[in-house]
């Protein structure tokens, strides 16, 4: 019990001591100033741009921010749906795993895509690792769209009045390369060198020993 209390006073006093360095450090994104890794993820952002045909300068009213927000959102679950109701035939499924029915796969999809994460299957019986690596694929774009809103809305409380609340897309790309995919890597370094397992093998099997009365 003591242990329970003081894991939980440890995970909050961590939260508040991270709150603040990490607030700034994600402000100084939004705000466009130079972070430590602008050097090495600036030519992953432009990547991102050309391949979107995007121009991070241009600025975008609040209308214009929602329909990138809704676009973003609605091709990524086109794609979800089409992976998760086909996951039968399509690579990375070892275990044959059978394709999801229309309304399990619109409920996963919707789900992942507005970051609630409801799970109505039972893990790798459920879903190919090429479903999950599509649902882990919205933990990036869920919360970075998310991330991408929020800033705008906190745009627009500083300005007041304003008619264009900065590029959503730059927020968006931003938010996933300089906030979540540096937490990401060191995350799963923590997993790797605590012995997590991650491959594409089939589910393991084991004969348990029960006691025969």
């Amino acid at each position: 019990m003591n242990t329970e209390i003081s894991g939980i006073v440890f995970m909050y006093l961590l939260t508040i001591a991270l709150a603040i360095p990490l607030g700034r450090y994600i402000g100084k994104v939004y705000e466009g100033e130079g972070t430590w890794l602008d050097r090495i993820l600036n030519p992953l952002d432009k990547m991102f741009y050309k391949l979107g045909g995007i121009d991070s300068n241009k600025e975008m009213n609040w209308k214009q921010h929602m329909v990138a927000l809704l676009t973003i959102n609605l091709v990524w679950f086109i794609l979800s749906m089409l992976i998760l109701m086909n996951m039968s035939w399509l690579p990375l499924n070892p275990d044959g795993n059978p394709s999801m029915t229309a309304d399990l796969a619109f409920n996963t999809t919707v789900s992942f895509v507005s970051n609630t994460n409801l799970q109505h299957y039972s893990g790798e019986t459920g879903v190919s690792y090429l479903g999950q690596l599509t649902l882990m694929l919205f933990q990036f774009i869920s919360a970075g769209t998310g991330m991408a809103a929020c800033a705008a809305v906190f745009r627009a409380m500083k300005e007041r009045t304003a008619d264009t609340l900065g590029n959503f897309y730059s927020y968006f790309i931003r938010s996933c390369t300089r906030v979540l995919l540096p937490l990401a890597i060191v995350v799963a370094l923590i997993l790797a060198f605590n012995g997590t397992p991650m491959n594409f093998e089939g589910k393991a099997q084991y004969i348990s020993m029960q006691v025969i009365r």
